[in-house]
């Protein structure tokens, strides 16, 4: 276990140089094109069936310990080491990374972006998979901020290269955004560091603050929280994610969104909730106020996009969902409670699954009419998939419902747990400023519906095909791979939710308990 979880952290940084080899007998293909992004797809596979066979090895009666746990000192004279693990907190994440980036690739491979070079491409969709892993395995301050890093680079080059309209600006946004919030975060991770006198995660976490002073607490969770503000994105903080989703390849925005958001709400849970418990107790209801800000924000600008006659961006929309969506999961961390960070938990799972899917759609429609701009979609009469694209129609309302939390698919059960989890917040936090944010944050779910549910009626509804147009092509053999496993996992997580709540949940307890069993 210990050295299949290395694997899976190191193998896709191995695969990405391995791309710029010539390729073995087995895997030439028809051109090197065309074997380099096959060895993208090997890649990401065998890294998707690790990930799965950590899963099935892992200890589901402890999901509250660390497993597959390895620690050797790196660097003696600052005590930093390389201390990998996993429990029932990043045991999901790793499987949705390594699901969403073998997909990625599985896409790729028979429509590559547009673009220079796709072994430039597939080496850094591989780098951009083991910086995210990485930052989901690693239990150290420094290894944490090494790897949460790690992703910039490749990001920056997919969005810059193989992106659409104004995708440099939009690429360079993102960098600066991020840069600037990861220089703050790492003076916070380096004062916990120093001042606790370890940088070990595990540890840091079962003192619980002990060992660090309100002052230090409150200083850190602000310049760490700042960080990881940007990453998540918390309004307002966001308009970075817009734009790069806008610029962004389908697959750039279907990992952006999929799983780098991901990595600002896990550094909340894993770094600033356990670490530094008094600091977070200070900032809480900011936090809260500034999630439901958020929901409201996102919720209003989806409305405003989806007006007829404003030219609105489908991409852009999804885009400002994402800040919507971010923000239960903000507001389900500011409660402190079990019940909301469970909340908030199953709502990056979810978001990340239906989200991912929503930009997988969005390219496909793009591809097809040549634009994602939603008043050329849908023109006189509708876009009218149901008619024209009928598959293709009854997944994009699919995954519209879905993500506006209808009861029985994935999106419900994380935004109504957060909900739950504020209308109950952790001792030492003022209720009837988080039963407001509740209120907030319900009437939010209202505006979600409402402009998903306008969506569905201007791209899937309409009219009949006008005489002498051409037919849509309906979803193709390689999009029903890609888009399977998402749809059907929407559909699991939502119906039996005590499959990832069976493991989030005894982490949760535990670390809000200050790592005593």
């Amino acid at each position: 276990m210990q050295i299949l979880l290395a694997l899976i952290v190191a193998g896709p940084f191995l695969g990405a140089a391995a791309a710029f080899l010539p390729a073995p007998p087995g895997l030439k293909g028809h051109s090197p094109e065309q074997a380099v992004l096959r060895h993208g797809v090997t890649v990401t596979g065998v890294i998707l069936l690790a990930a799965i066979v950590l899963a099935l090895g892992f200890d589901h009666d402890s999901p509250q310990a660390m497993q597959a746990t390895t620690d050797v000192t790196w660097i003696k004279a600052l005590d930093v080491r390389i201390h990998l693990g996993v429990d029932g907190i990043s045991l999901p994440l790793l499987l949705l990374t390594a699901l969403l980036t073998f997909l990625c690739a599985l896409y790729s491979y028979v429509k590559p972006p547009a673009g220079p070079s796709p072994r430039a491409f597939v080496a850094l969709l591989l780098v951009l998979e083991s910086g995210t892993l990485a930052t989901f395995a690693v239990l150290d301050l420094v290894l944490f901020f090494l790897a949460f890093e790690t992703v910039l680079v490749p990001m920056y080059f997919l969005i810059a290269r193989w992106g659409g309209e104004n995708r440099r600006t939009a690429a360079l946004k993102f960098v600066l955004y991020t840069v600037l919030g990861s220089v703050v975060m790492l003076l916070g991770l380096l004062l916990v560091g120093l001042k606790a006198g370890t940088f070990d995660m595990v540890a840091l976490a079962t003192d619980n603050g002990r060992g660090l002073t309100t002052s230090v607490q409150v200083i850190a969770v602000l310049a760490i929280g700042l960080g990881l503000a940007v990453k998540t994105p918390m309004w307002p903080l966001h308009s970075w994610l817009p734009d790069a989703h806008t610029a962004a390849p389908t697959v750039g925005s279907v990992l952006l969104a999929g799983v780098l958001l991901k990595m600002g709400t896990y550094g909340f849970v894993r770094v600033a909730l356990p670490i530094a418990p008094d600091g977070m107790r200070a900032f809480a209801p900011y936090l809260a106020a500034f999630a439901v800000a958020g929901i409201i924000y996102g919720s209003l600008a989806c409305l405003s996009l989806v007006k007829p006659g404003n030219k609105g961006d489908l991409k852009r929309l999804i885009a400002y969902s994402s800040v919507g969506h971010m923000g239960f999961v903000l507001l389900g961390i500011a409660t402190m409670t079990p019940t909301g960070v469970n909340g908030a938990l199953f709502a990056n799972i979810a978001h990340g699954l239906i989200t991912g899917l929503l930009f997988f759609l969005v390219g496909a429609v793009k591809d097809r009419y040549g634009t994602a701009d939603l008043d050329t979609l849908a023109g006189a009469t509708g876009a009218a998939l149901y008619g024209r694209a009928p598959r293709l129609g009854a997944l994009v309302a699919f995954a519209a419902v879905a993500s506006l939390g209808l009861p029985g698919l994935a999106g419900f059960w994380g935004e109504m747990l957060a909900l739950f989890g504020a209308f109950d917040p952790a001792a030492g936090l003022s209720r009837p400023a988080f039963l407001t944010c509740m209120a907030v944050g319900a009437f939010g779910t209202l505006l979600t519906a409402a402009y998903l549910l306008l969506v569905v009626r201007r791209v899937c509804m309409g009219g009949p095909r006008p005489a002498g147009e051409s037919a849509l092509a309906d979803v193709q053999g390689y999009e029903f791979a890609a888009w399977t496993p998402l749809a059907a996992l929407t559909v699991l997580a939502g119906l039996w939710p005590a499959v990832l709540l069976g493991l989030t949940d005894p982490a949760v307890q535990q670390l809000l308990a200050g790592g005593k069993p």
